[in-house]
């Protein structure tokens, strides 16, 4: 379910009586499960990253607050299907990075500058459009 969607959702309000004896309606918020907002919060971490080409998966989101997942899927050119899986972990000591079934290594220059710019962007427009 898209995001917007997800926050337009309105559940049934109950009915109670007022002290003038007329009957009101009272809103209660929906609770969103965590798979929802997570959901939610991966629709908007895969547009930090430009335009995703035709034929490609992206989702970039916060598992936990010291733990981010990338991933991408995409055909390759005879049509089988190519993934790639990052997970992040920030550490006292550092970022560091484990490509699918492999080894954690820590993140330095360039790399760790785009992740922590893309982190920042993520909690801003997250908090912005989804938790505003």
């Amino acid at each position: 379910m898209p995001f917007k969607e997800l926050l337009s959702r309105k559940r049934k309000g109950t009915k109670v009586s007022a002290p003038d004896k007329s009957v009101a309606k009272v809103e209660q918020p929906r609770k969103y499960t965590y798979d929802e907002l997570l959901n939610a919060e991966s629709a908007l971490g895969r547009t930090l990253f430009g335009p995703i080409p035709a034929g490609h998966q992206r989702e970039f989101f916060a598992l936990r607050r010291n733990v981010w997942m990338w991933y991408e899927n995409w055909f390759d050119e005879k049509g089988h299907v190519e993934e790639l899986i990052l997970r992040y972990e920030v550490r006292p000591d550092g970022v560091y990075k484990k490509p699918g079934d492999g080894s954690y290594v820590q993140i330095h220059g360039d790399e760790l500058k785009n992740f922590a710019t893309a982190v920042r962007s993520y909690y801003s427009l997250v908090k912005t459009q989804l938790y505003c």
